[in-house]
């Protein structure tokens, strides 16, 4: 049977929709690229809940500001690489620091832009907005829990940074799941290695573990959606029952998931750590997996990764 993949900026476009038909406090800010980020369904059925400001990032943060002071729910919608740099100080002093209840919702996260280049690859955001106080940092891993955690951005009261894929990714979950912003999900029990992933990588730890199990290794993996706030209580259990533990995203290996889950080992327990993402360089035009490649974000990575913290455990 052929793997279903879709773009989580899909799940995004069809949650935002029938939020907005819920909830006419809901809306959206948009910086001219609806096309692109999935919101034109949005502007059709409910145009007098949409903005567009053009290509104007700082002002729709201030906008969306303006709107939650009046009560509403804006989602601004643009890439990442806009939605996180190019607006970072508004972000910071106009929604943050007030603790207004708006939502960034970005897509082009990592290097799914691909044959975009560099300038369109964001690498960063995430670490950008966890250092953000007030700021929650949300990456769904597949269309299902897009449309889900989009909603339960909605319903979250404060700042609400959402990371999407331009590229399709396989569906990983069935429809109907659950999910909780800041509850990892276990997708796979093991007491050998822990997997840690969040947004396009989770498809690779889940691939990696099956391998692993070939070769008689228990790998827990988790979908670790929201970095922040992260799930400490999860992060905790695989330090201490499992014997070493490896992140994968799709981001700089500085300042992201793997730094977030470093931080947590390094003040709480010994595990031995690995992290696979971005090796703190720009992309170029490529082919998305190729630039997944050219980082060491491969299964076969994941995999070398894990048996070598394995034998370290064992030397030790």
């Amino acid at each position: 049977m052929e793997e279903k993949k879709i773009a989580t900026r899909d799940g995004f476009g069809e949650a935002v929709v029938e939020l907005g038909k819920e909830n006419p406090d809901i809306y959206v800010v948009d910086i001219d690229i609806g096309k692109s980020c999935k919101t034109g369904q949005f502007w059709k059925e409910l145009p007098e809940q949409y903005l567009n400001v053009g290509i104007a990032e700082q002002n729709a943060a201030g906008v969306a500001a303006g709107l939650a002071t009046c009560g509403r729910i804006p989602f601004v919608v643009t890439y990442a690489a806009f939605g996180s740099m190019r607006i970072c100080e508004m972000i910071r002093q106009e929604i943050c620091y007030p603790k207004l209840n708006v939502k960034i919702a970005c897509s082009h996260g990592g290097v799914t832009p691909a044959n975009d280049g560099a300038s369109h690859q964001c690498i960063e955001d995430m670490g950008i907005m966890r250092t953000l106080p007030n700021m929650t940092v949300v990456m769904p891993a597949d269309y299902v829990s897009a449309k889900a955690l989009v909603k339960a951005a909605a319903a979250w009261d404060g700042p609400v940074y959402l990371r999407f894929t331009r590229d399709a990714v396989p569906v990983i979950y069935e429809e109907g799941e659950t999910f909780e912003i800041g509850k990892a999900k276990e997708l796979r029990g093991g007491d050998d290695v822990a997997l840690i992933a969040n947004g396009d990588t989770v498809r690779l730890a889940l691939k990696a573990a099956e391998e692993l199990e070939q070769k008689g290794i228990a790998a827990r993996v988790l979908d670790m959606h929201t970095v922040k706030p992260l799930d400490r209580e999860a992060v905790m259990d695989c330090i201490h029952t499992t014997k070493a533990v490896v992140t994968v995203e799709d981001h700089n290996i500085y300042n992201g998931l793997g730094s977030a889950v470093a931080e947590l080992v390094s003040e709480n327990g010994t595990a031995l750590l690995r992290r696979v993402g971005i090796q703190d360089q720009f992309g170029q035009s490529a082919p998305y997996e190729r630039l997944l490649e050219m980082n060491g974000i491969t299964v076969e990575n994941i995999v070398k990764q894990a048996e070598e913290l394995l034998e370290q455990k064992n030397r030790g």
